[in-house]
């Protein structure tokens, strides 16, 4: 017998995929329920709503990033290189839930999680720039850590360590940043 755990992975994991090929507003309960070969009461044991299956699917990415910012802003003086490093590596881990939000924005809207993420810039942006940056300086750091995120979404054939090599080079650069 499934446990109840194996049958939520089971549902996000079938979500994703639909989501992905037709839509999140375009996928209905039912035909996740169907794919799984469960009844949609079955589906809602596990899951309320089309938007809390959507929250549980990005909700690791959430944590993570907060938890990421978090020990970024406990270091105090930070290394440019390290961090849009971490960064890379952080959005690479979670490519999945990155595609899922870049294409519903309105849905992740609707969630408030669309700001939650740009919060996360103006932080990151805080550290590498400073607290009051000019908007040459901003516009930098909004290009460096947008373009960190856009590689890894971009170039999905590429070899990570290439890409995380030539991503976090181009990041620097942008900055003014000796690589």
């Amino acid at each position: 017998m499934a446990r109840p755990s194996d049958t939520r992975q089971r549902i996000q994991a079938a979500a994703r995929e639909l989501f992905a090929s037709q839509g999140v507003r375009k996928t209905s309960l039912q035909e996740i329920a169907d794919r799984l070969g469960i009844t949609k009461p079955a589906l809602y044991y596990h899951f309320s709503s089309r938007e809390d299956l959507v929250r549980s699917i990005v909700q690791p990415l959430i944590d993570e990033g907060e938890a990421f910012l978090r020990r970024q802003e406990a270091k105090g003086e930070v290394d440019a290189r390290a961090m849009l490093g971490e960064y890379f590596d952080f959005h690479l881990r979670h490519r999945e839930e990155l595609m899922l939000i870049l294409t519903e924005l309105t849905t992740l809207a609707e969630l408030g999680l669309v700001q939650v993420v740009l919060s996360w810039r103006e932080r990151l942006a805080a550290l590498l720039i400073g607290p009051e940056p000019t908007l040459v300086m901003a516009a930098r750091a909004t290009m460096a850590l947008g373009g960190v995120q856009d590689c890894v979404v971009q170039f999905p054939h590429a070899p990570a360590d290439e890409l995380r090599e030539a991503t976090v080079g181009a990041a620097l650069a942008v900055l003014g940043i000796p690589g």
